[in-house]
């Protein structure tokens, strides 16, 4: 056990949130998760819906196994199995993922197109995880089927619809809700997905649509306006934020694999142009129209995603945008307190296989915002579609991922260099960082492996005037160094220390910066109060389950005993 600051653990709000993962699942009907929540209604219940096959089983799986890879848990193993076996059963002979007929359900079987992307997503981690050779069989099938169903003209593949069927294009559901092709809904979405796969399996096929389907959202679609903004249209979803964000973050990736700096600009422009959209806590809309009143941690995830490439990739200012959405929203739009949730005592009311009122307080402790307002984990406003759902499987997952994509970048690097990028605690292979934010400006490093340089990222609001850095050897000797020392600095801005040792303890402190902003959501303004890179305090307050309540104003960090995961992992994942 080792004695920690009480400040935020990424690894604990994934342990958290496997909580209601496991909750999710209708142990009664073969696991089959539930897909959203109403924690306004008197008693709460959750409901199954049309996502709760391919899309639900795929976002869970994938959750589960960064999970198990982030805390060194496995006591959700069982319902970790049994989403898989679920997300296997979902195969049609073509090789589709297919939803399928549900007694209650007013839609038919179909491959819809943005489940998919969900389960290339969690084949890739599962067979990252276990090399099964029965993963990769389904991926490659998948893979192959997605590419032998696109509509291919001589300069443009694309899906003509959003759902195929065993009898082709289109759904009956798709015409009767005349449901327009969107590129980044039914394509731009699985370019991630389909680079990992190829980055973890060298599966040409899945390079070749994440090429095809770049070039058709880059250069054709018309999704993406020149300035970077959102189509608006309404063929487009309305500018829904989560299908372009989630477009972004795949063709970011892709421009990483490929070096290609043109593709780099365009993810740039539409990063940019979207952060206009968000809050500096990291709020989103849920589209641009009706839905801007809704945040959906789907999107915030996205842009963590884009925020971590763009970073790697030398735009790093982005971790500290990384760092504020990771710190506030994200974990703010986690349920931790379910005292305001009025839950069933017993089964009487469920309608089996379809809606459960049972313990519904317990089992969604963990989930993730589905659709929230920036004060409230509830969205329920006069504006827009006013309230709909509270929790989202979806966004469960989605959380997690953002969980760990954020810790997988606290530290990077190796023996030659080494950089630590948040300010968060984490236990790496080559050192450990202990952070004292927003209590102090303090973080600890302790050296676990020798390298030749360790630089470290400082907060912009730090300055470098009243900076320290105090150096102890395993022998006890002390040096401390000012910021003002031009040798401390490197080129990109980072702190830089050489060749730190097994054992060596470095100790750098700055002060906090206070400070308030008004920040606009959808035509509302918001007055935030921070402490650093975190949010103490948002008015008006909310009214369900406010957020950003009662958190540190200052003093000496409370301390704790914990376990520290060590645990590396390749950012493929």
């Amino acid at each position: 056990m080792t004695t920690i600051p009480t400040t935020l653990l990424l690894e604990e709000r994934a342990a958290l949130a496997m909580n209601a993962v496991v909750g999710l699942a209708d142990v009664e009907h073969g696991h089959l998760p539930f897909f959203s929540a109403n924690l306004l209604a008197k008693p709460a219940y959750l409901r199954y819906g049309d996502w709760a096959y391919g899309s639900s089983h795929g976002r869970l799986l994938d959750a589960a196994i960064l999970a198990r890879h982030m805390t060194g848990q496995s006591r959700w193993r069982q319902t970790e199995e049994q989403y898989k076996k679920g997300l296997l059963s979902f195969f049609g002979e073509d090789g589709l993922s297919y939803r399928q007929r549900h007694p209650k359900g007013s839609w038919e079987p179909n491959a819809n197109l943005i489940d998919q992307r969900a389960v290339i997503l969690a084949l890739t981690t599962s067979y990252l995880d276990t090399q099964d050779p029965a993963v990769k069989a389904a991926a490659d099938r998948h893979v192959a089927a997605l590419r032998r169903i696109a509509v291919k003209e001589r300069d443009a593949w694309f899906y003509p619809a959003s759902e195929y069927t065993p009898r082709g294009w289109p759904s009956a559901n798709a015409a009767k809700l005349h449901l327009a092709p969107d590129p980044a809904s039914f394509s731009g979405r699985l370019i991630m997905p389909l680079l990992r796969y190829h980055q973890a399996t060298g599966n040409s096929d899945a390079l070749e649509l994440c090429e095809w389907f770049t070039k058709l959202l880059v250069d054709k679609s018309g999704v993406f306006n020149s300035d970077g903004s959102f189509n608006a249209a309404l063929a487009y979803r309305n500018g829904h934020l989560h299908t372009r964000l989630g477009t972004l973050d795949g063709i970011a990736k892709f421009a990483e694999h490929t070096g290609n700096h043109a593709l780099t600009a365009f993810v740039e422009r539409g990063f940019t142009w979207a952060l206009t959209q968000a809050t500096a806590f990291g709020w989103t809309p849920g589209d641009l129209t009706e839905q801007r009143f809704e945040h959906e941690t789907c999107s915030l995830v996205d842009l963590i995603g884009i925020a971590v490439t763009l970073a790697r990739m030398g735009y790093t200012d982005n971790w500290t945008v990384v760092e504020r959405f990771v710190r506030n929203h994200l974990v703010e739009s986690q349920l931790d307190d379910l005292e305001w949730v009025e839950s069933a005592p017993d089964r009487s009311r469920d309608e089996p296989g379809w809606v459960t009122y049972y313990d519904v307080g317990r089992r969604v402790r963990g989930a993730f915002a589905g659709y929230g307002a920036p004060n409230d984990y509830v969205a329920d406003v006069a504006l827009g579609r006013g309230h709909t759902a509270d929790v989202q499987a979806c966004c469960v997952g989605s959380g997690v991922r953002g969980l760990f994509t954020a810790w997988n970048a606290i530290v990077t690097g190796a023996e030659d260099l080494i950089r630590v990028n948040l300010l968060l605690t984490r236990r790496a292979r080559l050192v450990e960082v202990v952070s004292h934010l927003p209590y102090q400006g303090r973080v600890d490093l302790t050296i676990r492996g020798d390298c030749r340089e360790l630089r470290v990222r400082t907060p912009p609001w730090a300055g470098y005037a009243k900076l320290t850095v105090e150096r102890t050897t395993p022998a006890g000797e002390t040096a401390t160094t000012s910021g003002h020392t031009p040798e401390l600095w490197a080129p990109d801005g980072y702190l830089r220390i050489l060749t730190p040792r097994v054992g060596e303890r470095i100790s750098i402190s700055f002060p906090m910066s206070v400070r308030n902003s008004v920040e606009r959501a959808a035509g509302q303004e918001f007055l935030t109060t921070w402490r650093g890179d975190d949010v103490t305090a948002i008015r008006p307050r909310g009214t369900f389950r406010p957020m950003y309540e009662d958190r540190p104003t200052g003093g000496a960090a409370p301390l704790r005993q914990c376990d520290l995961a060590c645990a590396t992992a390749d950012w493929v994942w």
